[in-house]
């Protein structure tokens, strides 16, 4: 069997890589990175190391690297054979590969396979595989439509993994934490036949998904941001600081409401899961740089991301926001020199009030909302 993963990054290589070769995929990497693709081509195969007691280390075989920015149409003709489409390259990223996948779905259907395929965006952000889909269907025509409908399958996922930003000799090398969880929305697959190991299939997404944005992707964003304006580099030297701890608690308390009163989850389980999910953050073989977790704030301050969303709904039923709104402050003063969102951020709060930029960043139009935000940025710059 053959998948066809776009990006070789260590969250492709490290997770979603894993599981493939686990259920006897020989895997094809698309990257533009040529580093990679030359070292996954010479080696076809690399080491996965767990950040975890003993540092147990796993071999992923039968892998091989194509670029796509320089031998598109080898990405195309692996379509023909392909059995499962996955991305981990970042959301921004997917409108990039959508042509070169409608090219594969064309191919596809010039070949006459009947045989149906998913392709499964495994990205932090709410449907994914949907977003995916629908940049897709502007690279085809209405028969080449009608095929990927009857054919090709856009289930959205949710994937859980700390994989910290590092560099090692081999380039190819990646270490991960041991936890991972990914799940399917089996509602939506095509090749129903097809049930990876080590994936959990659900028929309704949705709970799950947020539950894991708005506990792990939230709690996460909020050690770096409240870690970086106390002063820290890491998230677990962070969260050693009480002050930053219990920011993060209160936090994950409020989306912990939502989540309990929007799906029903047990109040009691939703509190182990929470103190699971803190329990991963101050992991002692992992050190997570704070730049790694908080970058690109404009985008995770966007309208249905892991800070206004939450607040939103939790607005609509009358739950408390407070912290969710005191980290959202944090984030409008990020800075990192070396991220492109965090310094077009600063020049925005140079030259317009900060009300316009919460306005333009988040989308939100609650003007009671915006002057709450405000008002906590004002007394975190005086």
């Amino acid at each position: 069997m053959l998948a066809i993963h776009f990006g070789g990054g260590n969250i492709g290589r490290g997770f979603i890589g894993e599981v493939l070769n686990k259920n006897g995929f020989k895997i094809a990497f698309v990257d533009v990175n040529k580093e990679i693709i030359d070292a996954l081509n010479d080696k076809n195969e690399y080491i996965i190391e767990l950040a975890q007691e003993g540092t147990p280390q796993l071999t992923v075989n039968n892998v091989y690297g194509i670029n796509n920015g320089t031998h598109p149409e080898e990405v195309i003709a692996a379509f023909e054979e392909a059995d499962i489409v996955t991305t981990a390259i970042g959301p921004k990223i997917l409108p990039y590969i959508a042509p070169l996948i409608a090219k594969g779905i064309q191919k596809r259907r010039a070949g006459q396979s009947m045989q149906p395929m998913d392709v499964i965006a495994c990205e932090n952000m709410i449907g994914g595989s949907t977003f995916l889909k629908e940049e897709v269907l502007k690279h085809l025509d209405n028969e080449d439509i009608s095929y990927l409908e009857q054919y090709i399958g856009f289930p959205d996922a949710a994937v859980d993994r700390i994989v910290p930003l590092q560099s090692h000799e081999d380039k190819l090398f990646v270490s991960v934490e041991g936890y991972k969880e990914w799940v399917i929305d089996e509602s939506k697959l095509k090749n129903t036949e097809l049930r990876l190991e080590g994936v959990h299939y659900a028929p309704d997404l949705e709970p799950f998904i947020e539950r894991k944005l708005f506990t792990v992707n939230t709690g996460h964003a909020t050690t770096a941001y409240v870690g970086k304006y106390e002063g820290y580099k890491t998230i677990d030297e962070a969260l050693k600081d009480e002050k930053v701890k219990q920011q993060v608690e209160a936090v994950l308390a409020e989306t912990g409401a939502l989540m309990i009163e929007k799906w029903q989850f047990d109040a009691e389980e939703h509190k182990a899961y929470i103190a699971k999910i803190l329990s991963r953050f101050v992991n002692p073989y992992i050190s997570d740089d704070i730049t790694r977790v908080a970058r690109t704030p404009m985008r995770k301050l966007g309208y249905d991301e892991r800070f206004i969303r939450p607040i939103r709904e939790a607005n609509e039923r009358g739950l408390e926001t407070e912290h969710l709104i005191q980290t959202v402050a944090k984030a409008l003063m990020y800075r990192d020199v070396n991220d492109e969102e965090s310094q077009q951020m600063e020049k925005l709060l140079t030259n317009q009030s900060v009300e316009a930029v919460i306005r333009e960043v988040t989308q939100l139009k609650d003007e009671a909302l915006i002057g709450k935000i405000a008002s906590e940025y004002a007394a975190l710059s005086n």
